[in-house]
C-alpha cells in the first residue's frame, strides 16, 4: 500500500515537472490555437540568404525583418547565422497575416527548438525588423530586441565613429547639418525597413539641408540612416 501510495505521488509531481518545464512552449501553442495562427512542420533543405529559407520546393521568407542584400555589410554573416540554426533541420512555420509576398514566397515566423529565429536574427545585429504587411503578435518583441540591440551596438546595430554623426539630424524627407562645421555625406546612405535605399552625394555646409527621395508607404514604419562604412548613424519612427 505504501508503494502505491509512493508511486503515486512521484507520478503526479513528474506530471506536474513536465508541464511546468513545458509552459511556455504549451501557452505559445495554445495563443496560436486560439487566434488562429496556423503552424507547420517542416525541414529546411536549403537557406538562400540571412531572411529566406527553401524546404521542399517552397521558398519560406522570414516574417518581420530584413536583412542585408548581398554585397553589403553583414550579409555573410546574417546568411551564416540563419544557416547555423535552421539548416538540415525540422522547424515550425507560424503564419500571421499575408500568407504570400509579391514575389510569390510563403511569409512565415521560423521556430527551431521553440526559439523564435527571426526575432534571434534580429538580437545578434543581423537585421532590422520590417512591418510591411502590418503589426502581429511578434512585432512587440521584435522592436524590443531591436532597441536591445541597439544599446548593445551590435553588427547592423554599431553606431558611426563620423563627427558628423552627431549633429545630422531627419526632418522629414531631408537631412540637415546641424554642425557647426561642413560634414562629406557622399556615400551615407537612408533606407526604410525594406530593400530601397538612397545614397548620398555631396557635403553639407553648416546648417545645409538635402533631400532623399524614398517610398515611405511602402517602407514600413523606421528611417535607418548610416554612414559610408554602414554604421548606423540614426534610427527614427515616422
Amino acid at each position: 500500500m505504501l508503494n502505491k501510495k509512493r508511486d503515486a505521488i512521484t507520478l503526479i509531481f513528474l506530471v506536474i515537472l513536465f508541464l511546468v518545464i513545458n509552459y511556455s512552449f504549451l501557452d505559445k501553442k495554445a495563443e496560436s490555437f486560439l487566434k488562429g495562427y496556423k503552424t507547420e512542420d517542416v525541414f529546411v533543405d536549403r537557406v538562400i540568404d540571412g531572411d529566406t529559407i527553401v524546404t521542399g520546393n517552397r521558398s519560406i521568407r522570414l516574417l518581420g525583418i530584413n536583412t542585408p542584400e548581398r554585397g553589403e555589410l553583414y550579409y555573410n554573416e546574417a546568411k551564416s547565422f540563419l544557416e547555423r540554426r535552421v539548416l538540415g533541420k525540422n522547424v515550425t512555420l507560424e503564419f500571421a497575416g499575408d500568407r504570400k509576398d509579391k514575389y510569390g514566397r510563403t511569409l512565415a515566423y521560423v521556430f527551431e527548438s521553440d526559439e523564435n529565429i527571426n526575432v534571434e536574427i534580429v538580437r545578434n545585429g543581423f537585421a532590422n525588423y520590417y512591418f510591411y504587411s502590418g503589426r502581429d503578435k511578434y512585432s512587440d518583441d521584435l522592436l524590443e530586441v531591436w532597441k536591445s540591440c541597439m544599446n548593445n551596438k551590435v553588427n547592423l546595430c554599431k553606431p558611426s565613429r563620423d563627427i558628423c554623426a552627431n549633429c545630422i539630424a531627419i526632418r522629414d524627407n531631408e537631412i540637415v547639418n546641424s554642425c557647426s562645421f561642413s560634414c562629406d555625406v557622399s556615400g551615407w546612405w537612408i533606407k526604410g525597413e525594406g530593400r530601397e535605399k538612397f545614397i548620398f552625394k555631396e557635403t553639407l555646409s553648416p546648417n545645409a539641408k538635402t533631400g532623399f527621395s524614398l517610398d515611405l508607404e511602402n517602407s514600413g514604419g523606421g528611417l535607418f540612416l548610416r554612414d559610408d562604412s554602414g554604421d548606423l548613424v540614426l534610427w527614427e519612427s515616422y
